[in-house]
């Protein structure tokens, strides 16, 4: 299945040779610029729900996929993903495996870029991204801390691989706290990484590794000189949020089933609409399972739905960046967030899922207009779900008549 592919960026050349794929390059990825001297190019997921509108049941085909080819041994088993793009992507896989084995002793976290004061975490560098700070917060439940501290076996799960050393970082630093641990998975979307990658990375660890992805291809950048457009903000800043304001119950710190919707939820946010309206589902920054799961059930219930989320990430328009929208954080950290590929006035109805107070969202909300609703996860511990806005007026209307800047 050997095919060349060439993408002119305003960064630079990118070719993609591929060499194995159980879908189609044109269906997993596509391709766009970013303004970072690290790294001049983005391979643009379609399938992850992070950059790109992407289908819920296409999304969990690749969840599916990625869950089918790992060869898991005894657990307990541990799976980490990797903060913020593939945070969705790898409790979907978590699920996917969970499906496939019920019984398992299995634990998920995924990395982040939030500091919560308090709280012990390991730390890593993803050290080609703008923001190379991450942090890895150990569970809450002792329970968890004990699948967490005594894994055999360590799924790490990204939207792509190139390299690898952030994930082998991840993993140096994972073992400081497990010393069972005898083996490691290496999960995405796209591997980049070479055909002897598990190799290199088994003799970089000292543990056995081997590398699951839908496609494996190769590729090389070759870089223009080009203007900076933008200077790139900090994705990390200090959390304001107060405890409860954020999800202790999810992947930040640490889960072991599945994340249901109850149907009552699906039922009221889509209440009013039509059969077949056209529906879009936003997480928030690493809040983005919540959105899968709700697209999920609205899909089945025959509405045309796609799964997207807010990021830091700056992205150039161009290629396959065909639109942004900028506006405030919804964590207090008054740090720049994105939405790309979004036109408001597309969908019937757009829902925005997060894990912050509805207040946070003002800016957003009043860039999507009037179709817009928020849904707050109801297992979040001593705070209230929000009731579903009809319109941005709901949040900016107030007796002040206080609009966002």
């Amino acid at each position: 299945m050997s095919r060349r592919v060439q993408i002119d960026l305003a960064t630079g050349r990118l070719s993609v040779q591929v060499r194995e794929a159980a879908f189609p390059l044109e269906t997993l990825c596509g391709f766009a610029a970013r303004n970072n001297r690290k790294r001049g190019f983005l391979f643009l997921s379609k399938v992850l729900g992070k950059h790109w509108p992407a289908r819920p049941s296409l999304m969990r085909q690749v969840h599916e996929h990625l869950a089918g080819q790992l060869d898991l041994g005894p657990g307990p088993w541990a799976f980490i993903a990797m903060a913020e793009t593939a945070t969705g992507l790898g409790q979907g896989v978590f699920e996917a495996t969970l499906d496939r084995h019920p019984e398992a002793e299995a634990l998920f976290l995924h990395s982040t870029r939030y500091r919560v004061a308090g709280r012990p975490y390991l730390e890593f560098e993803e050290a080609h991204c703008h923001a190379p700070d991450q942090y890895l917060y150990e569970p809450i439940q002792p329970a968890h801390r004990t699948l967490f501290s005594q894994a055999r076996e360590l799924v790490v799960i990204d939207d792509e691989i190139s390299t690898g050393s952030t994930l082998c970082n991840l993993v140096a630093a994972y073992r400081a706290s497990n010393p069972h641990l005898e083996r490691v998975h290496f999960v995405a979307i796209t591997n980049f990484s070479g055909a002897s990658s598990a190799q290199r990375f088994s003799a970089r660890l000292g543990l056995p590794v081997d590398c699951v992805a839908a496609l494996h291809a190769d590729f090389t950048f070759e870089t223009a000189d080009w203007p900076d457009a933008e200077a790139a903000p900090s994705a990390v800043g200090d959390n304001a949020r107060r405890p409860g304001q954020i999800a202790d119950d999810l992947g930040r710190f640490g889960i072991a089933g599945h994340t249901p919707i109850p149907a009552r939820e699906l039922d009221r946010l889509a209440e009013g609409l039509p059969p077949g309206a056209r529906m879009l589902v936003l997480g928030t920054g690493e809040f983005m399972h919540v959105a899968f799961r709700v697209g999920l059930g609205l899909e089945a219930r025959g509405f045309d739905v796609v799964v997207q989320s807010t990021t830091r990430s700056p992205i150039l328009v161009g290629a396959d960046v065909g639109r942004r929208l900028i506006f405030g954080d919804n964590y207090a950290e008054g740090i720049p967030n994105y939405l790309y590929n979004v036109d408001p006035a597309g969908p019937d109805r757009i829902i925005v899922c997060h894990e912050t107070p509805v207040d946070a969202l003002h800016e957003l909300v009043y860039m999507l207009g009037p179709k817009c609703r928020t849904y707050r996860y109801a297992a979040l511990p001593h705070a209230p779900r929000q009731q579903p806005l009809q319109t941005p007026s709901a949040l900016i209307g107030g007796a002040n008549g206080h609009q966002p800047g």
